[in-house]
């Protein structure tokens, strides 16, 4: 990748990318639908192929599972097959997308600043990170410390704060895979771009009226360009 491709940022023009892990950054679509289904038979569920987890991938995740059993299912089960699925997601190698060191080291070369937010275990996020050896380019990362099942809204809002951003959410760009990446950035006013080559269907990303590409580096891009827009025309208040 052309380490060009972005303007030097000046002090007005900077932003600071909140990147997603699983989907985005980490190229792990296979791996989350061979976990899964490696959990559905104990629920009494039917192994699923890419098409149907993307289609009925949703947040929370036990939501998801209601989905694809057609009934909610406990929270014992819940428990016991979260467990078993990142189980199976810990014994897997880590794949960065293609293209993402790239275009993360472009984005550092021309002055903007970058972090790692994820729903997935503290943990597990550190030692993937480490592993795919990226963590240098993060000012920050932060996986998840609580229960599992929740949106990444109250941990956004908790990043940015830690990241001093909290006032300064006009110039945040999240990039992620789910609608829940977007309203959570939403919710914090910060700005989201999707992109399609993630964890979810990219006709159910569409419906969603959300920023949308189909390439990490072209949510970036746009990103930057509304980013500018909204400098250039701030909403009345």
């Amino acid at each position: 990748m052309n380490t060009t491709l972005f303007a030097a940022a000046t002090p007005a023009t900077r932003m600071h990318v909140v990147w997603d892990w699983n989907g985005t950054v980490k190229d792990d679509l296979d791996d989350h639908v061979s976990a899964l289904n490696a959990t559905l038979p104990a629920l009494g569920g039917e192994a699923v192929d890419r098409e149907t987890y993307r289609t009925k991938h949703t947040v929370p995740i036990p939501n998801f599972y209601a989905r694809l059993l057609s009934r909610t299912i406990t929270e014992q089960e819940w428990i016991s097959s979260d467990n078993a699925f990142l189980a199976y997601l810990r014994a897997q190698p880590v794949r960065v997308r293609e293209g993402a060191i790239e275009l993360m080291n472009a984005l550092r070369e021309a002055g903007h600043t970058q972090s790692l937010l994820s729903l997935c275990p503290h943990d597990t996020l550190v030692r993937e990170v480490e592993e795919a050896g990226i963590g240098h380019f993060f000012q920050r990362i932060d996986g998840r410390t609580g229960p599992s099942g929740g949106t990444k809204a109250a941990p956004l809002a908790a990043h940015l704060e830690a990241l001093g951003l909290a006032d300064q959410a006009h110039r945040v760009l999240l990039v992620g895979d789910a609608i829940d990446d977007a309203e959570a950035a939403h919710a914090n006013g910060a700005l989201a771009v999707l992109h399609t080559g993630g964890l979810h269907h990219p006709t159910k990303l569409a419906a969603a009226g959300h920023p949308l590409t189909d390439t990490l580096t072209d949510a970036v891009v746009l990103g930057l360009r509304l980013a500018a827009s909204r400098r250039a025309h701030p909403a009345c208040v």
